[in-house]
């Protein structure tokens, strides 16, 4: 008969968290050996571990800078990586603040909607509509050019078109129109000759011809289409200061030059003098 040793004091074998022991398939958590019997003790964790395998962990702690490779690192609140450059693939859910210093992007962010407050306040909705500033006082800049299809509002009021309509045949109340436009319908409608016409003033001394004749170098002015015909009623004369009644006198262009105030003396009463001062003032050409 052969001796047989065994262990004054077995080996205890105990498993911890992720560690897993079996004696012939049968597990076990704490295992007593004595080296009596021959046993095949299997000591296995959940996952392979070599440096080519793919480890999967609920979490990690770490009470510093976590290294991924050379060139990612994790520590408490931050995530860089040694080029500054971090780059993602695929969603990022975030459920509070987000603070960077600058951002730059290559591509498209997209959003219900942005809001930004710290030097400014402006909202970009994710209906495509936008909101710039929140009072009155608030003063907005524009460098270039501005596209604008559709319409704005200024002070409640809608415009929706800048025309260039030079008859302003529409009428729009929502329209503006374009100095062009409004100088071309001036011109075409007479308003710009019918306000010369109309600001034409100027005074003429006479020169004695006869008693009842006095002879002025000037013309009267054309009146334009849309008024009516220059006449008598278009001036005012004065004998040495005195007004002559307009149904006592008559205006007689002579010459391109020259026109004639004829008086009635029978009406007036009176004669003109040699060195009587005859004045006309009204709507002389010039």
């Amino acid at each position: 008969m052969g001796v047989e040793f065994k262990f004054r004091n077995p080996l205890v074998v105990q498993t911890g968290t992720g560690v897993t022991g079996s004696v012939s398939g049968i597990n076990f958590t704490s295992k007593e050996f004595f080296a009596v019997n021959q046993d095949s003790v299997t000591i296995e964790i959940g996952q392979a571990v070599e440096t080519t395998s793919d480890v999967q962990f609920n979490s990690v702690t770490s009470s510093g800078i976590v290294s991924i490779g050379s060139r990612l690192f994790l520590d408490d609140g931050s995530i860089s990586s040694s080029n500054g450059v971090v780059a993602h693939t695929g969603s990022i859910n975030v459920a509070d603040n987000v603070i960077v210093p600058a951002m730059f992007l290559n591509g498209k962010l997209t959003a219900d909607d942005f809001e930004i407050s710290v030097t400014g306040s402006t909202t970009i909705f994710e209906s495509g509509s936008s909101r710039f500033g929140d009072s009155l006082d608030d003063t907005h800049k524009v460098s270039g050019s501005s596209n604008i299809t559709g319409s704005f509002i200024l002070n409640g009021y809608t415009i929706n078109e800048i025309s260039n309509d030079t008859g302003l045949a529409d009428g729009s109340s929502t329209s503006l129109a374009t100095e062009n436009a409004t100088k071309q319908f001036f011109l075409d409608t007479g308003i710009v000759e019918k306000n010369t016409y109309n600001r034409k003033s100027f005074v003429h001394t006479g020169s004695f011809t006869s008693a009842n004749t006095s002879s002025f170098t000037a013309v009267t002015a054309s009146a334009p289409t849309g008024l009516s015909a220059t006449s008598e009623e278009d001036f005012m004369f004065f004998i040495n200061g005195m007004l002559i009644e307009n149904d006592a006198l008559e205006i007689v262009q002579k010459t391109s030059a020259s026109l004639e105030l004829r008086l009635n003396t029978s009406e007036l009463g009176y004669s003109l003098e040699s060195d009587d001062e005859v004045i006309g003032f009204g709507k002389f050409n010039s």
